[in-house]
């Protein structure tokens, strides 16, 4: 009872205000439940939004073809054979080879959804639609509501799963990876289908699929739940959620609520930041759902949750481009120094805390939210892409010397998806609305056609090669609104907006919006400038190590072409020896070249030129520098140059490397185990084989060279710690950690022998424990030249 008050209260309190429903999830069928919040703003549909020419519509004409490239049959083959039909083309492969088989069509037809609205080409459509009947033929001959791409899941979630057999790890659930992420992405493909391309059959489709899963998660108790829970299930919650708001349906909204993950949704709606050692994509879309659950019930906890996980993750976990994780896991809070590798800030991540951003902007129009958003677009996204072929990245390097190692295309990883998707629906979040106010969110040029007021509105700017746009008003009568323009946090010189001309006095401060509330007249025009200033941005836990800013560009120092082998040397990480904060001071722009700044006489050992990160591909980058004084630097130089030459032999020694414990380093090593487990110490994860248990996976060797085996451990854990290390089956060497290095990790070696690598390619590496013993615990392993 006191719930449905709360709920009318709600209801209420939106009458009074008077604020217009979203139109971005409209009621579409008889018993839709509207949204029961007030938005300060919503969305426009896409196609009431044209991109223009610039970066963002080249991106998109990119991503046209990537998906245009694609064929249909390749990634419903699985899901074909699974339901008993003859495939009609080879299956795709990377993730599709395994258990994860499904989540690459999932973000494909989201995605040709997203573009079809962006560009009006009936191709999408008619893609979307044969997908929907392919995979209604599927259920069919499924003939129980499920469908699926990826071996024994239907069997293995009936017979284990629904009984209570529960064996949930982080990725893998009863021996399947990640079965509820790969459903969040099917079934959000389809209501995607239905809501963009207005396929009925895709939302039936949608209805028996849930109605099929509830039958998986009814008759389990709360512990039984919560420990299926630990194994990643993406944003499950959110599209049962979504499906609530479509049909009404009460079930829907309860297992939404089924998949609510309480270790981490509640820790965190409490306003505990327990996200450190988390796996970081596991965790955001758990936060869309709530979000998107918020605006359909009104529950405060949802809130709570969504807005304080955007806080932390935004302020205490992010680089300076917008990005998070290190090799996909957070760390503690602002400690960032030392986390910058190749394997920094996974896309998917930044595509999903763009999703909650555009549901926090739609709550209150905060304009720090919009800065976030464009920070991100700008440094994480569109630099993601390969603004030549379209390809895209997995981990955006943020390594002081890094390179962005861009993706087969036909070779499908979470990213691959995601990357679709990002690069179709730019013309989504430019623009916001209510009844009586239009907020420019982003500067990009487009068309804005907004019909609700017979309004016709077309900005013009090459920002960030410009500083400043431009907007141009048609209407067929005056018309009286509020036109808010976001003034930028980094605005340090303020911003300058002119109104047919005429100056108009801002007296809103930076990270806000600035309020023109007129009657607007056809052929009204608003001109903005927004001078670019040079700062620093440091790391949070060490002032001196430092990223370049120019208004919202995040600037990258180029090194050089990634196969420059001058780039090898200590030139690769240049530091910068000043005492001086302001860059402007000793960044001096380059002559005919946009945006682009070289340092005078304070780099080290040579000054560096510094470009847009988003403009920097297949070339050698740093993001970061450190900055010394002339004291500072004699103090630390022998140091760091032994640092960084340790770490330059490291790297030419090594032939191939990668983190235990870690889901895409693991199945990109075909790892195997049984009875271990992965934990964490100092925010690094290890892995540990039990009693009876064992591991292994495979790494690469070179043929003909002598070669070794480096494992690093972690010494003075407890217990009896002795295990064999086999290289092909062959003992190579038997370890004991007892009361070895006590509290450290470090490295071991083994020479491998020559004849486990005379003909190269691949060895597997296994470890054993004696009997009463552990193995491990294992943090990495690498093999390098002897």
């Amino acid at each position: 009872m006191a719930k449905n008050i709360g709920v009318l209260c709600v209801i209420i309190f939106l009458f009074t205000m008077g604020c217009k429903q979203s139109t971005d999830h409209p009621p579409t069928i008889n018993g839709a439940q509207s949204e029961v919040i007030p938005f300060r703003a919503i969305t426009f549909d896409i196609t009431d939004v044209k991109l223009l020419d610039g970066p963002f519509y080249h991106a998109t004409e990119l991503d046209k073809q990537v998906l245009l490239n694609y064929e249909p049959d390749r990634f419903l083959a699985r899901f074909r054979i699974e339901a008993g039909l003859q495939p009609k083309a080879e299956q795709y492969h990377g993730w599709e080879d395994n258990t994860i088989a499904g989540h690459s069509l999932g973000h494909y037809l989201t995605a040709i959804c997203l573009m079809y609205q962006t560009t009006g080409d009936s191709v999408f459509k008619e893609r979307a639609d044969y997908i929907v009947s392919e995979l209604a033929e599927c259920q069919n001959a499924e003939g129980n509501g499920y469908v699926g791409a990826f071996e024994n899941g239907e069997r293995i979630l009936e017979e284990e799963v629904a009984k209570g057999d529960i064996r949930s790890q982080g990725f893998n659930l009863n021996g399947i990876w990640v079965p509820y992420y790969t459903q969040h992405k099917v079934l959000d493909g389809l209501i995607h289908a239905y809501k963009l391309c207005n396929n009925k059959e895709a939302l039936d489709i949608a209805v028996k699929f849930s109605d099929w899963l509830f039958t998986i998660v009814k008759d389990l108790n709360d512990d039984q739940i919560q420990e299926m829970l630990n194994c990643e299930h993406g944003g499950i919650n959110e599209v049962l959620a979504e499906l609530y708001g479509i049909t009404g349906n009460q079930k829907y909204l309860d297992m939404s609520m089924v998949f609510h993950h309480k270790a981490i949704i509640d820790s965190i709606a409490h306003h505990k930041d327990i996200l450190p050692g988390k796996h970081a994509n596991t965790q955001i879309p758990k936060f869309v759902g709530t979000a998107r659950r918020y605006e359909l019930t009104g529950n405060k906890s949802d809130y709570d949750a969504s807005e304080y996980f955007w806080e932390r993750v935004v302020h205490h976990h992010s680089y300076v481009t917008g990005g998070n994780c290190n090799h996909e896991y957070f760390g503690a809070p602002d400690t960032l120094r030392d986390r910058l590798s190749d394997g920094t800030t996974e896309t998917c991540n930044v595509y999903n805390m763009l999703k909650l951003s555009k549901h926090l902007f739609q709550w209150e129009a905060k304009a720090e939210v919009a800065d976030y958003y464009e920070r991100a677009l700008f440094n994480q996204i569109l630099s993601s892409q390969n603004p030549v072929d379209g390809r895209v990245v997995y981990n955006l390097s943020l390594e002081m010397g890094g390179q962005k190692a861009y993706q087969d295309p036909d070779w499908f990883t979470c990213c691959i998806g995601t990357g679709m998707e990002n690069h179709a629906k730019y013309g989504k979040n430019i623009y916001y609305h209510n009844h009586e106010e239009l907020f420019v969110s982003q500067f990009i040029a487009s068309e804005l056609n907004w019909k609700e007021k017979g309004v016709h509105l077309t900005q013009n700017t090459n920002y960030p090669d410009e500083q400043g746009t431009s907007f141009k008003i048609k209407c067929e009568k005056p018309v009286d609104f509020a036109l808010n323009i976001r003034y930028p946090g980094w605005a340090q010189q303020g911003i300058e907006i002119f109104v047919n001309d005429k100056p108009i006095t801002v007296v809103e401060q930076p990270q806000s919006f600035v309020t023109i509330h007129r009657t607007w007249k056809s052929g009204d025009e608003v001109k903005v400038s927004i001078p670019f200033t040079l700062r620093l941005e440091s790391m949070p836990d060490d002032e001196n190590r430092v990223a370049v800013m120019y208004g919202p560009l995040v600037m990258a120092g180029d090194l050089g072409p990634e196969n420059d082998p001058k780039a090898t040397d200590l030139l690769y990480v240049p530091v910068l020896m000043t005492s001086e904060r302001n860059p402007e001071m000793w960044l001096l722009k380059e002559d005919g070249a946009v945006n682009t700044f070289k340092t005078e006489g304070v780099g080290r050992p040579k000054d560096v030129l510094l470009r847009p990160f988003y403009q920097v591909h297949e070339r050698s980058y740093s993001v970061y520098f450190d900055l010394f004084t002339e004291e500072k630097w004699d103090q630390h130089k022998a140091e760091y140059l032994e640092i960084q030459q340790k770490m330059k032999k490291l790297q030419e020694m090594t032939i191939d490397y990668f983190k235990l414990g870690e889901m895409q380093p693991e199945r990109d090593h075909h790892f195997k185990e049984d009875k271990s487990w992965v934990e964490e110490l100092k925010h690094v994860k290890y892995r540990e084989a039990d009693r009876g248990g064992w591991f292994s996976f495979e790494m690469n060797v070179y043929a003909g060279q002598p070669m070794a085996l480096v494992l690093e451990y972690y010494g003075g854990l407890p217990g009896k710690r002795t295990f064999d290390v086999f290289v092909n089956d062959q003992k190579i060497a038997t370890e004991n950690l007892s009361n070895k290095n006590n509290g450290e990790f470090y490295n071991q070696q083994y020479a491998l022998p020559d004849s486990l690598t005379v003909n190269g390619g691949k060895v597997t590496v296994k470890l054993v424990p004696n009997d009463g013993h552990r193995a491990g615990p294992v943090a990495s392993a690498r093999i390098v030249k002897r």
